[in-house]
């Protein structure tokens, strides 16, 4: 599993299925891809059942460490939009058993459409 306390996923960027092939054979029934947001080789997935975590690992890149985070688990969240210094916007998510996970996005990211599907989903 990805060490969130320790490394963050930064500056991702919404994307257009980069991550889909990969996924496909992961989704339970039902379940859809909603939303995808990419850095350089990391990414995060929003389902409307769960969120997956991708850390891009070694030298290659073909390696990858997937972490699947259920909304069911969600104790938390909390955003932190751009700012006219501060260019990123964060999302900050607490679940149980697990603890603190912070995303980055880039200031174009519109940050109220990710905290809307979170709510979709633990609410």
């Amino acid at each position: 599993m990805i060490d969130f306390q320790n490394a963050n996923l930064v500056k991702l960027k919404e994307s257009n299925g980069s991550f889909d092939k990969l996924l496909s054979p992961m989704l339970a029934d039902g379940e859809q891809i909603i939303a995808t947001y990419q850095s350089i080789r990391d990414g995060v997935v929003f389902t409307n059942k769960r969120i997956f975590a991708i850390n891009t690992q070694g030298i290659t890149g073909k390696k990858k460490d997937i972490t699947s985070l259920p909304y069911s688990k969600i104790q938390a969240f909390s955003i932190e939009s751009a700012g006219v210094f501060d260019l990123d916007s964060e999302l900050e998510l607490w679940f149980s058993s697990i603890g603190k996970i912070k995303l980055e996005f880039s200031g174009s990211t519109n940050i109220t459409d990710i905290c809307k599907i979170i709510s979709q989903y633990t609410l």
